[in-house]
């Protein structure tokens, strides 16, 4: 059987796609359409036979960029289509490249176009609900959702610019290394204490024989670079000079990125993409989260991992994430403590 899955959201939700993408696998070829913003994180992956690019917002936002990709897609040959991403706009896409069987959520706005519709499980992790869409029948009422973690597969050009990037900061291969992921596209979810947590790491490196030497990088896009540097003054300015903070931020791909935190001992991040590539690599991670919170589905899945929040009756606020806090206070961000963020970390590291 050939497959097709459509997913266009966001990067943390291709990657939580990838168990999908495994599973269906086993059967035949699956092809994905993705955006040029999450294709990448396909690249080398075992389960992919094509990948598809929808530029939705731009070069095909009209009709002849949607005629194009609908061709392609009806050119794999697939007999199933698995809407991953639920927005009519890609439930037509795959009725109008004659894909016979369309599976998406029933909740989905697209699901009148849907041949089969799957209860969507919202006690449930986002990657579980995703492996879902790929059962014959609808979980029973009460049952456990199954153990999964998303995977990626790093090339060897992935790989070498990662030895590059840290040979050039003078680290070792067996050097410890803390990430540090401070960025976010939606504002309400970036922690502003990441600065005063890159100097309590390393306070708390420095008791912690496993860590002696430990180095912290900074991972990210590049318009994450002014949090990379405002960590960077804050190391320095505590004394710490033999500990430069490495900027990363917008140095390598994702799948780079993927492969730099293979190479870390822990990663404190945001509720944002590098945590879903982290529960790939199955790097230990500390997760923040603010006017979210991982009950929606977006929690993190290695298998040594914390989630850190405020027990706060606003929360979550946002599916996503505001870009202010409904209330002004954003309490939830900011009464988070760099010293309460270091211990969890030193004691997960």
């Amino acid at each position: 059987m050939v497959s097709a899955v459509l997913q266009t959201s966001f990067l943390g939700d291709m990657v939580l796609t990838t168990p999908l993408l495994e599973r269906l696998a086993r059967e035949g070829p699956v092809h994905v359409v993705a955006t040029p913003a999450n294709a990448g994180v396909l690249a080398h992956h075992p389960a992919v036979a094509s990948v598809i690019v929808f530029d939705k917002r731009r070069s095909d936002a009209g009709w002849r960029g949607f005629n194009r990709v609908a061709a392609r897609l009806r050119e794999t040959g697939a007999t199933r289509a698995y809407l991953a991403q639920g927005s009519m706009r890609t439930a037509a896409l795959a009725w109008y490249a004659r894909i016979p069987e369309r599976i998406g959520f029933g909740r989905s706005a697209g699901r009148l176009l849907y041949s089969k519709r799957v209860h969507y499980r919202a006690d449930w992790h986002h990657a579980a609900r995703l492996w879902s869409l790929a059962s014959q029948t609808d979980a029973a009422p009460g049952e456990r959702a199954p153990s999964l973690r998303p995977s990626l597969y790093p090339g060897a050009d992935d790989q070498a610019h990662v030895h590059a990037l840290l040979s050039g900061e003078g680290i070792a291969e067996d050097m410890p290394l803390i990430a540090l992921a401070p960025g976010s596209v939606w504002a309400t979810k970036r922690w502003p204490h990441y600065p005063a947590l890159a100097a309590a790491l390393l306070e708390e490196a420095a008791a912690h024989h496993s860590l002696t030497g430990a180095r912290l990088v900074v991972i990210g896009a590049a318009t994450d670079a002014p949090l990379a540097a405002a960590i960077a003054d804050r190391v320095k300015a505590s004394g710490a000079h033999h500990t430069a903070v490495v900027d990363a931020t917008g140095k390598l791909s994702l799948l780079g990125s993927a492969a730099l935190l293979s190479r870390c001992r822990l990663l404190v991040t945001n509720d944002s993409a590098p945590l879903h590539l982290a529960s790939a690599m199955n790097t230990p991670t500390v997760a923040l989260f603010g006017p979210t919170v991982p009950s929606l589905g977006f929690g993190p899945l290695a298998e040594r991992q914390a989630v850190m929040g405020m027990e706060l009756a606003c929360r979550p606020c946002h599916a996503h994430g505001p870009q202010q806090c409904p209330l002004v206070h954003w309490n939830c961000m900011r009464t988070m403590t760099a010293e309460q963020v270091a211990r969890q970390a030193a004691g997960l590291a």
